[in-house]
C-alpha cells in the first residue's frame, strides 16, 4: 500500500483505538515532513504543525450538526478524488515520489510539461501534497467529532497509465486516459458577465477523448530525446507527448477552478464557526491552485510552444493554436458582449479574474470568483462536471450512487442566513 493511501485509509476506520491514534499521529507527521521536503521550509516554517493530529481537536469535542457533517463529507469526497488524480500526475511528472525521494517519473512527459513552465514538476508535487493533506485533515476532523469519514478506497479499481513512471499495478478512482476537458472557464474568467446571472460560455478548445497522461511506452516512448521538445516541435512522438502535457495543463486549471467555486458555496451553508473556518481555509488554497494553473495552461496556447500553425496531436488531431494571434481570436458562440471586447477574451496572460457583474446590474463590476451559487458551482454541479469530464469513466454504479448521495446531501443543506 502506498504511503498516501495508507494515510487516508487509516482515517476511515470506525473505531478510534489507541494504535489507530498512534498511526494517525505518525501519518500526520509524515505529511509535515513531506511539506518540509517539498518547500525547503525547515523546522521554523512549520513550528505549529508538530502538534500530534489527535490533539489538534481535543479542545472542542462538541458533535457536528448533521448539516455541517454533510458539508464536510462532501468536501472530503472531492479531496479524495483530487488526491487520486493528482497522485497519477505526480508519479509521471512530479518532482518527488511517494517516498519523498527525487522522482524519475517519465522523462519525456516531464520534458513536455517543462515547456509549460520549468518548475512544473515541483508544482505538481506540491499540489498533490496539498490535496492529500486536505483529505487527511478532513477525515481526521470528522472522526474527532464521532463521524465515520467517507472512504472511496473500494472504488480504486480503474487501470491507470502503463507508461514508464506510473505505478502500473495501482487501482485508481479516476480516469486520466481519455478526458473531455471543459475549457469554458477560460472565457468565464475573462468576461464581464457572470454565470450566476445567466451568462453562458462556449469551449475555448474542444478537448474530447484526449489523454492527459502517457498511455504506454509504445504510444509515447519515455526516452524521446529532450532536444526534440524544443519549439517548434516537429518530431511526431514529441508532438504527441506535448499534446498530452498541454491537455494536462488545461485540465489542472479545470479541476482547481471547480474547487474555487465549490468551497464558497459550502461555506455559506456552515453553521459552526469552526466548520466555516475549515471550508474557507481549504477553499483559499484551491483558489491559489487555480491561479497557478491558469497561468501555466496559458503557455500551451501561446508562443513559442504553439508555433506558427499551432501544435497538433498526430493521433487525435487536437490542435493548440496561439490565442494571442489576432487571426485565432474569434469564437462565434461567444455572446455579443463578449465578442465586443475582442482580444481580452483570448489573451493568455490575463489570468486574474476580470471584473464582472455581481448580485445585480445596478452594482458596478467587481473581480470575484464565479460561480458561487449552488446550481452552477455546488456539490451536484461539481460531480456532474467531473462526470462529463470523463473523470469517472468505467466507474461502477455503486460509486456514482455514493458520490451523488453525498453531493445531494450537501446541496440540500439550507443556510440559516436571512438574505
Amino acid at each position: 500500500m502506498k504511503r498516501q493511501d495508507r494515510n487516508l485509509s487509516v482515517l476511515s476506520n470506525t473505531n478510534a483505538t489507541e494504535p489507530a491514534k498512534q498511526e494517525l499521529d505518525s501519518s500526520w507527521s509524515r505529511l509535515i515532513r513531506r511539506r518540509k521536503f517539498l518547500q525547503g521550509l525547515g523546522a521554523a516554517g512549520v513550528a505549529g504543525a508538530a502538534l500530534p493530529a489527535t490533539k489538534l481537536f481535543a479542545q472542542n469535542n462538541q458533535k457536528l450538526s448533521k448539516n455541517d457533517a454533510n458539508l464536510l463529507q462532501l468536501a472530503l469526497t472531492i479531496e479524495l478524488i483530487e488526491a487520486d488524480l493528482w497522485q497519477q500526475y505526480n508519479e509521471l511528472g512530479g518532482a518527488v515520489d511517494k517516498n519523498d525521494q527525487p522522482n524519475p517519473g517519465n522523462p519525456a512527459y516531464v520534458a513536455a510539461l517543462q515547456n509549460l513552465d520549468g518548475d512544473m514538476p515541483q508544482y505538481i508535487s506540491d499540489n498533490t501534497d496539498d490535496e492529500i493533506s486536505h483529505a487527511a485533515f478532513l477525515a481526521a476532523y470528522l472522526k474527532s467529532k464521532g463521524e465515520v469519514p467517507i472512504d472511496l478506497t473500494p472504488f480504486a479499481t480503474l487501470q491507470g497509465s502503463q507508461a514508464t513512471g506510473a505505478n502500473k499495478n495501482a487501482g485508481r478512482i479516476t480516469n486520466l486516459l481519455s478526458l473531455n476537458v471543459d475549457t469554458s472557464w477560460y472565457f468565464r474568467y475573462r468576461s464581464t458577465q457572470n454565470p450566476d446571472l445567466g451568462a453562458t460560455f462556449p469551449q475555448l478548445l474542444n478537448i474530447t477523448n484526449q489523454p492527459a497522461i502517457p498511455l504506454n511506452d509504445t504510444d509515447t516512448p519515455p526516452g524521446t530525446a529532450t532536444n526534440l521538445f524544443q519549439p517548434p516541435i516537429t518530431d511526431t512522438k514529441a508532438r504527441r507527448m506535448q499534446a498530452i502535457a498541454n491537455t494536462a495543463g488545461l485540465h489542472f486549471a479545470y479541476i482547481e477552478q471547480g474547487g474555487s467555486s465549490l468551497y464558497p458555496v459550502l461555506a455559506l451553508k456552515a453553521t459552526s464557526s469552526q466548520v466555516l473556518r475549515i471550508l474557507l481555509s481549504i477553499g483559499g488554497v484551491e483558489i491559489n491552485h487555480f491561479s497557478l494553473w491558469h497561468d501555466k495552461g496559458g503557455n500551451a496556447i501561446a508562443q513559442p510552444l504553439a508555433g506558427p500553425n499551432g501544435l497538433t496531436d498526430p493521433e487525435t488531431g487536437l490542435t493548440f493554436p496561439d490565442f494571442n494571434n489576432p487571426a485565432n481570436q474569434h469564437n462565434a458562440q461567444l455572446s455579443a458582449n463578449d465578442q465586443a471586447v475582442g482580444s481580452q477574451m483570448f489573451q493568455t496572460n490575463l489570468i486574474l479574474p476580470e471584473p464582472c457583474e455581481f448580485l445585480g446590474a445596478d452594482l458596478p463590476p467587481v473581480s470575484i470568483v464565479r460561480p458561487t451559487l449552488a446550481q452552477n458551482g455546488g456539490a451536484v454541479a461539481t460531480i456532474q462536471s467531473f462526470t462529463a469530464d470523463n473523470l469517472f469513466l468505467h466507474q461502477s454504479k455503486a460509486f456514482f450512487e455514493l458520490v451523488m448521495e453525498v453531493a445531494m446531501a450537501a446541496d440540500n443543506v439550507q443556510s440559516d442566513r436571512n438574505d
